[in-house]
């Protein structure tokens, strides 16, 4: 086992790390920028080293700072969490070459998985079901009409570096087509550094299913069931929940298969999971598969009574998974708690906490690394805090949320609590009658 994890992130994960660290026995090595001096991580962990200024090229995606900074502590392990460089082959392959283990994938599973349209490739040859359209990328607007004429409207142009919405267009008609070839393309070079496009059949009425999968060094994978992601805006996630309402014992059978399949073909080692677009008719397609813990994991702990992070360490040090997969035996429910101000299209509000309570009691877990006094940076992600229920049945898990919810006290910023309160009590989302558009077309925020 590690002696000693340098985690490669900052604030609520990079604190969840560190806890199942000290379960385990294993010592921490906290790294933050000059803007995260305060941040809870950088107190609890052993040891802590500053890699740079607020700016996260300069800091948290800096990888010879990183790598400094594991080798001058000893580190023989580095855990990046998600976001940042979870995901990036070239520093999975850095740290293989420094003798340090990177807790996640290897940079070969990384580049297939993390380009989209190497990805599909991959899928369609293990049998996994996958939407219909261009193989591979493009390499002109006529090449896009000709498979949007084929496959018929409407279709959606993805970035293949793409992630959290960008790069992407919808498309019900050539003139449309035409417009997203040039704006997605532009928005892509903009944000990745990389303008390629492939396409897709549009799927109406779409489900955001995802399946946790587990693998291990010696070839054997799980998958431990499923999470909801589905209430989203502009592709960013707001609510997980698990299992899915929308879900039968005969669709996350076949879900799971795929999953494990589409994670074999690859030889896969550790957690992640295959995200799926599931319509209306419950037919499914892979939509991305990611290489690395997800945000919204703790719905899945929760369910199952599973320590994701502890099972990640385990396999990144050789130890073998049960080969078993795992059914959901509770429901969770995950609200994102956003420094934003839901009233005004989201916008951020990052600034001092004044005041904090935090909601607690019989099956209310909440990660977080604020404090009152705390000061949130303008340099990161808006999330402050995950909030997680856990009961017997849906409906009680609903209830307790919005308990927890109304307890949960933040001053001094804005947060997408109200938000979350109204969406509790919006009829639709209890009855489990929601698709990705939702939020969109559906929901009303004026009852915020």
């Amino acid at each position: 086992m590690f002696k000693k994890i340098l985690i490669a992130n900052r604030g609520e994960i990079a604190l969840r790390i560190i806890r199942t660290c000290k379960e385990m026995g294993i010592k921490t090595v906290a790294v933050y920028s000059t803007a995260d001096k305060e941040s809870l991580h950088v107190r609890f962990a052993d040891e802590a080293v500053c890699i740079g200024p607020p700016s996260s090229a300069q800091s948290y995606l800096n990888i010879p700072t990183l790598i400094a900074a594991a080798e001058i502590t000893n580190a023989d392990a580095i855990h990046p969490g998600y976001g940042f460089l979870s995901e990036n082959a070239e520093f999975s392959r850095i740290c293989q070459e420094n003798n340090i283990k990177f807790i996640g994938a290897s940079p070969e599973m990384i580049n297939q998985m993390g380009d989209k349209a190497s990805a599909k490739a991959t899928m369609i040859k293990a049998g996994v079901p996958c939407i219909p359209g261009s193989v591979g990328l493009l390499d002109s607007l006529q090449d896009a009409l000709k498979i949007a004429h084929k496959i018929k409207y409407p279709v959606i142009l993805k970035a293949t570096a793409g992630g959290g919405g960008r790069g992407m267009r919808v498309a019900h008609n050539d003139e449309e087509l035409e417009k997203g070839w040039n704006d997605a393309r532009t928005e892509a070079k903009a944000a990745f550094g990389n303008d390629g496009i492939y396409l897709e059949k549009f799927v109406v009425e779409p489900r955001h299913i995802e399946i946790q999968i587990c693998g291990d060094q010696y070839g054997h994978v799980c998958h431990l069931s499923e999470r909801d992601c589905s209430i989203q805006r502009r592709h960013q996630k707001l609510v997980e929940e698990a299992p899915s309402p929308f879900m039968t014992d005969e669709l996350r059978e076949k879900m799971g298969k795929a999953a494990i399949a589409g994670a074999a073909a690859i030889n896969y080692e550790g957690v992640g999971t295959i995200e799926f677009l599931v319509d209306a008719n419950r037919d499914f397609y892979f939509m991305e598969m990611n290489t690395r813990i997800q945000v919204e994991h703790p719905v899945t702990e929760e369910i199952i009574n599973y320590d994701l992070i502890k099972e990640q360490i385990k396999v990144a040090a050789g130890i073998p998974i049960s080969g078993n997969s795992y059914y959901p035996k509770m429901h969770a429910m995950e609200c994102r708690i956003n420094a934003e101000d839901p009233k005004n299209g989201f916008r951020p509000s990052p600034g001092k906490i004044t005041v904090l309570h935090i909601p607690g009691g019989h099956g209310v877990r909440v990660d977080t690394h604020v404090y009152a006094g705390y000061t949130i940076p303008s340099n990161y992600d808006s999330m402050i805090a995950k909030l997680i229920t856990v009961a017997q049945t849906r409906e009680e898990c609903i209830v307790k949320m919005k308990r927890a919810l109304s307890e949960f006290v933040v001053e001094g910023v804005k947060t997408t609590i109200p938000f979350h309160l109204a969406l509790m009590d919006n009829p639709d989302f209890k009855a489990g009658k929601f698709t990705t558009a939702f939020l969109e077309t559906s929901f009303d925020f004026s009852t915020i």
